[in-house]
């Protein structure tokens, strides 16, 4: 398919007809997530969004190289490149998950659709075991490629060589915290924390805690025992709907057991089965310490400005409770911090948009033709 214009008419309504189908898979969250991202509202906000009065054309043809750990990434990725006004080939996660059947089958059942037939041209997804020379192929002939996983994924696809032109965006490994105020939960009715322990559940849970833009460490700030209490009991309380197997249980505890043989965790408090909190001494070395499964790290800071000697760039999404935004932006830019590029309310850490880990996607995945005209 040759290249469109970012935000091309077709290309929004095709999104849209896709966006009313997938409403109907209540049985997954993350489906509807999805669906309402590319929802004919949505799209239309981030086009007059876009407008600059730029003359832009997309790339060429994007490949698209997804994780197999978050089901619904891949979908994501696509649509970017559709929107950047791209060709797609998009690598689906090895492992099968049934939202990834789901949202291919409605994609299919579309393109077969006279509407939407030509669409066909820019959407090509394939699953295929690891294998440098399929990934290769691919990769020299691509105009542009976008690589989501760890820092051993990206290294080793990285290698493989791209056209001299073609240019490259890395999801690579990140960490992310959520940030809590004592005071505003103690204040806080049982409508409100139902409200707070559910949208931490769905910034968590939902997918095993493995998204990077998933708290690995909550921050308290003027925090009491008792705060904490009534904040890990809502959350527990919510947790009894996620299906724990015994795999993962005994995945959980053999990593708690492992970060206490080193020191840094001063206490553990145990709700049922279904959360593990782990209290830390410091914050040295905080970025090896990750949970899974509902076992989650705890640090109290008398102020947010503990936090600037440890964040890396590979800091992510940090999620608040009952704290000013603007004193985080402050935190972020005051202290020049080479991590922190997203500040969001708790249960939004999941929200993915056309600007992640500090790219502008559409922009990034499309070239300038002309430009407006600038007096001198």
């Amino acid at each position: 398919m040759p290249p469109l214009p970012p935000y091309d008419d077709a290309v929004c309504s095709f999104l849209g007809a896709l966006s009313e189908r997938l409403m109907r898979e209540r049985a997954f969250p993350d489906v509807v997530s999805f669906a309402f991202f590319c929802r004919r509202a949505n799209i239309s906000k981030l086009k007059r969004e876009f407008g600059s009065g730029e003359v832009r054309l997309g790339r060429g043809m994007v490949f698209h190289v997804t994780p197999s750990n978050i089901p619904i990434n891949f979908a994501f990725s696509l649509v970017f490149g559709l929107l950047s006004g791209c060709s797609n080939v998009v690598r689906l996660p090895e492992r099968e998950w049934p939202q990834v059947d789901v949202i291919c089958g409605a994609i299919n059942d579309l393109l077969a659709q006279d509407e939407f037939r030509h669409q066909a041209k820019g959407i090509t997804m394939l699953r295929y075991d690891r294998d440098d020379g399929i990934t290769g192929w691919f990769s020299e002939r691509c105009d542009a490629r976008v690589i989501w996983g760890g820092d051993e994924t990206v290294r080793s696809i990285r290698r493989l060589p791209m056209p001299p032109r073609a240019v490259e965006i890395t999801f690579a490994d990140r960490y992310s915290v959520c940030v809590l105020s004592g005071n505003a939960i103690e204040q806080a009715d049982d409508a409100e924390m139902i409200r707070l322990a559910e949208n931490f559940y769905n910034d968590t849970y939902l997918v095993d805690q493995n998204a990077c833009s998933s708290p690995s460490l909550v921050v308290w700030l003027g925090a009491s025992e008792n705060s904490r209490e009534k904040f890990w009991n809502a959350v527990a309380n919510t947790s009894k709907r996620y299906g724990l197997l015994p795999i993962q249980a005994a995945d959980k505890y053999a990593a708690l057991a492992e970060y206490l043989c080193d020191g840094g965790i001063k206490g553990v408090a145990r709700y049922e089965n279904l959360i593990y909190r782990a209290s830390l001494s410091s914050l040295e070395d905080i970025e090896r310490y990750r949970g899974k499964f509902g076992l989650f790290f705890e640090y109290d800071a008398s102020d947010i400005n503990e936090l600037a000697a440890f964040i890396t760039g590979k800091w992510q999404t940090m999620t608040y409770y009952g704290v000013d935004k603007n004193i985080l932006r402050g935190f972020v830019t005051k202290n020049s911090l080479k991590g922190i590029d997203r500040i969001v309310r708790v249960g939004s850490a999941l929200d993915i948009g056309v600007v992640w880990d500090g790219y502008d996607v559409v922009r990034h995945l499309s070239r300038i033709i002309d430009s407006p005209a600038r007096a001198y």
